[in-house]
């Protein structure tokens, strides 16, 4: 399947606020979220907003990461693939988690970020059906980070601290740095 051009912050789609999905059923919405999970798949992303891909709608992909077993592999089946039109957060935890955060749509850094450490969502799935969903942890991050992106929002905008960004590089060094102590 033919992948699509991710945009960077230069693009302003980026920074608008994305319009609500009226038409769920229409083929070429169905074509377009085929073709943002195998975009996000390529480019080995946890998720994928509309806007990423320069489509100003409310739509995400998000795929969890892989469960492991003790022995450090990957657990078959174990991934999960959302695709969420419409998203809307109806609750936040108070409890906040500092996390470190990549983009796509920046290629080559990473920063940190303080986001609910859980989260309710509701919106559609592709086929249109009612989603009501619970979620913690790494995965509420994920769709916290998408749906900021149907805001016009970037994770670099919410920084703990503009000392916080480091290409991945440099954060692949503070960590070797860490573990030597």
């Amino acid at each position: 399947m033919k992948t699509l051009k991710i945009i960077t912050p230069e693009d302003q789609t980026l920074r608008q606020k994305a319009v609500p999905v009226e038409r769920i059923k229409d083929m070429g919405l169905q074509q377009l979220i085929d073709r943002m999970i195998a975009t996000m798949r390529e480019a080995n992303g946890a998720g994928l907003a509309a806007p990423q891909v320069g489509e100003s709608i409310r739509l995400a992909v998000i795929e969890t990461p892989a469960e492991v077993d003790d022995d450090g592999n990957e657990i078959p089946d174990s991934r999960k693939l959302f695709t969420i039109i419409n998203p809307e957060i109806t609750w936040s935890s108070r409890k906040q988690v500092d996390g470190i955060e990549g983009c796509l749509s920046i290629p080559g850094y990473v920063g940190e970020v303080s986001r609910h450490q859980a989260v309710h969502v509701t919106g559609l799935d592709r086929a249109g059906k009612k989603l009501n969903l619970k979620l913690k942890g790494w995965v509420a991050r994920i769709f916290q980070h998408e749906i900021d992106h149907l805001d016009g929002v970037l994770y670099t905008d919410k920084l703990t601290s503009p000392e916080h960004f480091w290409t991945e590089e440099e954060f692949e060094e503070l960590q070797k740095e860490d573990e030597e102590g």
